[in-house]
């Protein structure tokens, strides 16, 4: 994620913190520095640290549940509203996806029931310790608050996951992210005539959840398409690509006078070693080296997909990679075609506008 800072790794998985973050503690410092002083400042944004390490435990939880199921988590970023795990991949099993989702609120159930041992028992369900009671009792009660949000089945929260998995066990994955989605939204507009009648800041949560309800059901619609359509039927035919030895002003050549961002990198042979983005061509061209050619400065840990390959399969194979751009081989390993992300958005517009249609 763009603006974000990595702290440190743990179990293979980047944490990282979001600037916004950063902006908010600073902000935060200086209000209640304001109001009462060092020390006042010094306790509150102590306290806003533990609240977003419990919301890091929390994420950590859907990680090692995704791990189990050999869906690994490449990073965790924090930001002002929670944390973000990135997962390589959705689960393809509704049972796993119900795990995953609930493994986060367990984490928090843990630590409540922790603090409630350690003494904040006096903090159970009750809102006003928020403010007034100790640092115990104000932990526990945002913990449990928080497993009640999370709970809620609107998208993006972990409950809407666990509708989806548990439709999706009488539906189609599609028809239950449909679903989900639908009372996802219905959420948001209660969070939004709420909002106007009690607190203003419900109607950013309900703006929140309406995105996220809405991208998530895109996103379902996206996977319908892509497992039912190989990459052959919407990859890039005509692309430009660069040899190895290629100067760097070859490569910008070919960058301003297309419509690429990527180009497949060939060999003598016409076989793809590795493939030279427009990020990694920028960064280069910073360096002001000369003798810099386009096969000093590619990516060389492309995988490639076949024409057979499905749409499902690919995605995968770029998320876990983290690539954007795919060279397309034929069965004589021959390149002849790139898949990229806007390929499958195009397809499932076609889809969209031609429902009548069962292929291309």
């Amino acid at each position: 994620m763009s603006w974000s800072l990595p702290i440190f790794r743990i179990a293979g998985i980047q944490l990282r913190i979001h600037i916004t973050f950063l902006l908010l503690i600073a902000w935060l410092a200086f209000g209640y520095y304001a109001q009462g002083g060092s020390a006042v400042a010094a306790s509150r944004v102590i306290f806003v640290l533990l609240l977003f390490l419990c919301v890091v435990l929390h994420e950590f939880g859907h990680a090692f549940a995704a791990k189990a199921f050999g869906i690994n988590t490449p990073d965790i970023t924090l930001l002002p509203i929670g944390g973000v795990a990135r997962l390589e991949r959705m689960p393809e099993e509704p049972v796993q996806e119900l795990i995953i989702a609930v493994a986060g609120p367990l984490v928090n159930v843990v630590i409540a029931l922790g603090l409630f041992v350690a003494g904040g028992s006096q903090a159970l369900l009750n809102p006003a310790t928020v403010e007034g009671g100790g640092l115990i009792a104000q932990l526990l009660t945002i913990n449990i608050m928080l497993v009640l949000f999370n709970l809620l089945p609107a998208f993006p929260m972990d409950g809407g996951r666990v509708l989806r998995a548990l439709l999706a066990t009488r539906m189609s994955y599609a028809r239950a992210t449909q679903v989900a989605a639908t009372v996802g939204q219905g959420f948001a507009f209660v969070f939004g005539f709420l909002g106007l009648l009690w607190n203003p800041f419900l109607i950013f949560i309900a703006l929140f959840v309406y995105i996220g309800a809405s991208q998530e059901a895109a996103l379902a619609q996206m996977k319908d398409v892509a497992r039912r359509f190989p990459v052959s039927s919407a990859m890039v035919r005509e692309f430009r690509t660069l040899s190895e030895n290629a100067s760097l002003q070859e490569a910008v050549d070919a960058l301003l006078a297309t419509s690429q961002h990527d180009f497949p990198v060939v060999d003598e042979t016409g076989s793809v070693t590795g493939l030279l983005t427009r990020n990694d061509l920028i960064a280069a061209l910073r360096k002001n080296d000369p003798d810099l050619r386009v096969g000093d400065v590619m990516r060389r840990d492309i995988p490639t997909v076949t024409t057979g390959t499905r749409f499902e399969d690919a995605f995968r194979i770029m998320q876990e990679c983290n690539c954007p751009a795919v060279p397309v081989l034929d069965r004589m390993k021959r390149l002849v075609g790139l898949l990229t992300p806007e390929n499958v958005t195009e397809l499932m517009m076609v889809q969209s506008a031609m429902p009548q249609r069962r292929g291309l």
